[in-house]
């Protein structure tokens, strides 16, 4: 039998140091989750219970949530939106990252460093150009503008994925243009495939950004039959609905299972996305 080595004492009161650290880190991440979950299921409307688990069980507030207000309209909207942004700045990303990464240009030393300092500034600074270009062409509540802005790119996506192709060799593309491929061809053919987990992770990154925008989204639509969830849920604790903070936290609940479920989906791309995309190979 192979000997066991024998861990000392004082390594051993740092392992139990640092799992207990990942339990109490634990505990404060998911208690909040777990209070809005439980009071989603409480009756009544009081959002603060004299225990975790609520007295009495109800879902009320879920079936309340679908019938009394346009929740699933809202969803809907949301989801629209957010695949139709995230598809359109996956197209921008890889052509753009795949410019910066493999192409020779004017300004391309530059070009991207221009782009990250952009980046910078917060979107709340873009409100009052926003407001003039909507009111002077009569862009409210058009979703093709919305969709256009929001779409506009993001630049940190953009040095991700550049950080991704510069890692994958350079011989491939070589080998592909001796065969009689051009530019596009070594890019959809051998860039994009290879790229599938980088891509993952951009899409995800985009379709959060996208589903929690509140900010412009609220200076272009106004109908309520055109909101996104955002806007919907802002208005559960601001208008009609301001004391039903169970119902609120309904909403919550169902809100959050969109992302988990293409979180899920794309745990794997993901993973190795956010593990290859630092590493050069």
């Amino acid at each position: 039998m192979k000997n066991k080595k024998k861990i000392s004492a004082s390594e051993q009161r740092t392992l139990w140091g640092s799992r207990v650290v990942i339990w109490i880190t634990m505990i404060v991440v998911l208690f909040p989750v777990i209070w809005i979950v439980m009071s989603s299921f409480s009756a009544g409307d009081s959002f603060f219970l004299s225990s975790l688990f609520p007295e009495k069980f109800s879902i009320e507030h879920y079936v309340e949530l679908f019938r009394e207000t346009d929740f699933g309209i809202w969803v809907f909207n949301s989801l629209k939106f957010c695949f139709i942004v995230a598809i359109i700045q996956l197209v921008l990303t890889s052509l753009a990252a795949y410019a910066f990464a493999r192409l020779r240009f004017v300004g391309r030393k530059y070009g991207l460093m221009a782009l990250l300092i952009l980046q910078v500034f917060p979107n709340s600074m873009a409100v009052a150009g926003y407001y003039i270009l909507i009111y002077k062409f009569g862009l409210v509540d058009n979703s093709f503008a919305l969709i256009l802005v929001l779409a506009g790119g993001s630049a940190y996506n953009i040095w991700l994925l550049k950080s991704y192709i510069d890692g994958l060799p350079v011989e491939l593309d070589e080998a592909a243009m001796v065969d009689g491929a051009n530019e596009f061809q070594v890019f959809y053919k051998i860039i994009i495939p290879l790229a599938m987990p980088q891509l993952a992770v951009i899409f995800l990154f985009s379709f959060i950004a996208t589903y929690s925008e509140y900010v412009i989204t609220s200076i272009f639509l106004q109908t309520p039959g055109k909101m996104t969830l955002a806007l919907g849920l802002q208005s559960f604790i601001s208008d009609q609905f301001a004391a039903h903070w169970t119902l609120f936290a309904a909403a919550a609940v169902i809100s959050s299972l969109p992302i988990m479920i293409i979180f899920m989906c794309l745990q794997r791309f993901i993973q190795n996305g956010l593990v290859a995309g630092g590493v050069k190979g």
